[in-house]
């Protein structure tokens, strides 16, 4: 039996959408990219924002018209299937089984059942953490990097997020469990391991009633073969001494934070449930720039929540333009139902929201520009993600660049490069968004 696989939405996902390929794999089932070739579709779906949840939708309704050729089952996994457990069997009846976010390790359940003609619920408890210490992923994104999910969940409760509803309360993986997987991952070639979790910055605190982030790290970067270890989704207000410290001091642990703020103006973070201030974000962007000097922040913010004035807009400009965040992106809100935010009075035109974002990104993309200028001439530590073979030149990524979300280096070499390598790479020329630049092969650092 063949299977397609189809992972929408987060990072976070697609580990799920992993470990759920690793089952069906041990069980016999084989893969394919062919929807014309599939007996199974499983889609491991989104609904974060309106967006999401509509691809999600539209990919259900096209995967299903498959149906009408050799199509024998189709699977939904994952957020939408969570939030609409009630609708979505009635509403999409061409479905014929349905997991909840923690009923993932039910995958191969669910697809025979589906196959024999049974339609298939399962829905575990949202605060359930399945134990993948027994299964071997399929890594999707190539044997140089692999996403490492540190836990699940999230207690932050913030006015305008789902999160908490479909994925329960923060639960952090047991460090034995991640420190094997690591180590497989390490064996089966994987040189960057990049830590996502809904807040990874406290990891470890509702088992042990510490955050252990800081230990976690330590003990992955003994392991043989891991070169990089990125850190995703920090909130600021968990950002510790010791984790800065950590990050200073460990070579392989990339000088690179992903921090989302969501909004720099006191009475929107407060009207957003955040737990800092203006001048809490501008003591931690501050600590982090003295004692890691090169690194790289990224954040996200939102534009358009509701009872966001003029006035507020303004000031997230002006304190972005302060900040100068090498990496920044920007989301107009959306108003999600069974979140607070959405019942508020004081919503805002979309066109309104897709103005400001517009203004931000594109003083983003003036401070982007300026940072790249400044590594002309320099000599940066990059690895390679690939080959553009029409204009024969590789693509690949520096500590500054997270997988999907950030720039690329694009690189002139006249010797062939793999997957995977790190070369060093002088930067001759800086755009927007990446940077172009030449093999030095001689340098060493």
């Amino acid at each position: 039996m063949k299977i397609l696989f189809i992972s929408l939405g987060c990072d976070k996902n697609l580990v799920d959408s992993e470990v759920m390929l690793g089952l069906l794999t041990k069980n016999g089932y084989t893969l394919t990219d062919d929807e014309t070739q599939a007996d199974v579709i499983v889609i491991n779906t989104c609904c974060f924002i309106h967006d999401a949840k509509e691809e999600s939708i539209n990919t259900i309704l096209e995967m299903a018209q498959y149906k009408e050729q050799n199509l024998k089952a189709l699977v939904v996994a994952g957020c939408l299937a969570e939030r609409y457990k009630d609708e979505i069997l009635k509403e999409i009846p061409e479905i014929d089984a349905v997991l909840g976010t923690t009923s993932y390790d039910s995958i191969v359940e669910a697809v025979n059942n589906a196959l024999e003609g049974k339609v298939y619920e399962h829905y575990e408890s949202i605060d359930y953490l399945p134990d993948n210490s027994d299964t071997d992923r399929v890594v999707t994104t190539g044997n140089h990097m692999a996403y490492l999910k540190i836990a699940e969940g999230c207690d932050k409760r913030c006015s305008y997020c789902i999160i908490p509803k479909i994925r329960g309360h923060f639960r952090s993986v047991p460090m034995k469990e991640l420190l094997e997987e690591a180590g497989r991952l390490a064996e089966d070639g994987v040189k960057e391991l990049v830590l996502v979790a809904q807040e990874t910055t406290l990891y470890g605190k509702d088992l042990t009633g510490e955050k252990q982030l800081p230990l976690l790290l330590r003990k992955l970067c003994e392991i043989e073969g891991i070169e990089w270890i990125r850190l995703l989704y920090c909130y600021p207000e968990e950002i510790t001494d010791e984790l800065i410290e950590v990050m200073k001091t460990e070579e392989k642990i990339c000088h690179y934070i992903d921090m989302p703020i969501q909004h720099s103006e006191n009475r929107i973070l407060q009207r957003m449930g955040r737990r800092t201030s203006r001048e809490d974000l501008i003591e931690v962007i501050g600590k982090l720039r003295k004692e890691i000097p090169d690194i790289a922040i990224r954040t996200t913010l939102i534009t358009g929540f509701p009872g966001e004035t003029q006035e507020d807009h303004h000031g997230l400009m002006k304190f972005v333009e302060e900040c100068r965040f090498e990496r920044l992106g920007v989301f107009t809100y959306s108003p999600e139902e069974d979140t607070l935010a959405a019942e508020f009075e004081d919503q805002i035109d979309e066109e309104v929201k897709e103005q400001r974002r517009d203004e931000i990104m594109m003083l983003q993309q003036e401070i982007s520009f300026e940072n790249a200028q400044k590594l002309v001439g320099k000599v940066i530590r990059v690895m390679v993600e690939g080959y553009l073979y029409d204009e024969d030149i590789y693509v690949g990524r520096s500590y500054m660049d997270a997988p999907k979300v950030d720039g690329c280096v694009f690189i002139n070499s006249p010797e062939e490069l793999m997957t995977g390598d790190f070369v060093y790479v002088r930067i001759t020329q800086g755009k927007e968004y990446d940077v172009i630049g030449e093999v030095e092969y001689e340098f060493t650092k």
